[in-house]
């Protein structure tokens, strides 16, 4: 009896063949495309697909047997991953020709196997996750996300916590205000001992006073409610110090000259910054002068 490649030689056979070609009763070839992109029907496109798909069942479900050797789980595994591949080419070719997309969707199949990180793509299907090599893989990356997740775990606590925790209403505590006077208080007399010591300063010479700003709470809490609020202008910025606020900072500055004698309290004091209505006289003197410029030049041209 011939055999069937045989018979696909025989003249009768391509008579047959191509008769049926005319007729429009072709019948499709059995063999799969080697290239994806070479396919141009929808049809036949679903056809290999699924054909790729019944394939994979297969190998995945025969790769489950206890009785395979590890060179057979192996060989079974690479040719899963390679069929894998294969679908993915076919269904992106389905995509460029407008057919489903089944990327969208991730297929049950992927479900059954596991990729160890760092293997781009090569995932491990039924016994091959118990080969003696990949076993090891696996425990390791196990162990590294438990280690992942005992370190969230223990950074959660610190996670969301209300403001006495970072210590925003510390102010509101009497006791511990006066706690951090008292150090304050100790820790300048020891430096105004030392710099006197460092100066050779006469020991009657008069300590200074902390240079305290009692406005400041104040001033902030207005700069951070205007913030809020997006009103603040220019001139709130800069608006001018109170006679209090100056002999204090000019006080200060003499009391700093006195412990550094060739620096005289005027460089000492903070420098003036312009008022509102100054830059504005500023910039409107700029715009004339622009002004100006400008209309000469167009007459010269």
């Amino acid at each position: 009896m011939a055999r069937n490649a045989e018979k696909a030689q025989s003249m009768l056979y391509r008579f047959r063949e191509a008769q049926a070609g005319e007729l429009g009763l072709a019948v499709r070839s059995d063999r799969r495309p080697r290239m994806a992109s070479a396919c141009k029907s929808l049809r036949d496109c679903e056809r290999w697909r699924g054909e790729l798909l019944r394939e994979i069942s297969r190998k995945v479900a025969k790769i489950q047997d206890a009785g395979l050797g590890d060179y057979e789980v192996r060989d079974l595994n690479d040719e899963i991953n390679k069929l894998m591949r294969e679908k993915r080419h076919w269904e992106n070719q389905l995509v460029a020709l407008g057919g489903a997309n089944y990327r969208r969707n991730v297929a049950m199949l992927d479900d059954d196997g596991k990729e160890v990180p760092g293997t781009k793509g090569y995932k491990y299907f039924g016994r091959a996750k118990d080969l003696p090599g990949v076993r090891e893989l696996f425990q390791s990356r196990k162990k590294d996300e438990d280690e992942d997740n005992r370190a969230l775990t223990y950074y959660k606590k610190f996670m969301a916590q209300s403001p006495p925790y970072y210590g925003d209403l510390d102010d509101n505590d009497t006791i511990l205000l006066q706690s951090e006077g008292d150090a304050e208080n100790e820790a300048w007399a020891d430096a105004c001992a030392h710099l006197r010591v460092v100066l050779d300063l006469p020991v009657d010479c008069p300590m200074p006073s902390i240079p305290r700003n009692t406005t400041a709470a104040t001033d902030s809490m207005e700069r951070r409610a205007d913030d809020d609020a997006g009103i603040r202008s220019s001139e709130e910025v800069r608006r001018p110090k109170n006679d209090s606020d100056s002999s204090e900072t000019l006080a200060h500055a003499h009391a700093a000259s006195s412990y550094i004698s060739f620096l005289s309290p005027e460089i000492l004091l903070p420098p003036k910054l312009p008022t509102h209505d100054e830059m504005q006289a500023v910039l409107l003197g700029l715009q004339k002068k622009a002004l100006v410029e400008e209309y000469f030049g167009a007459g010269e041209s």
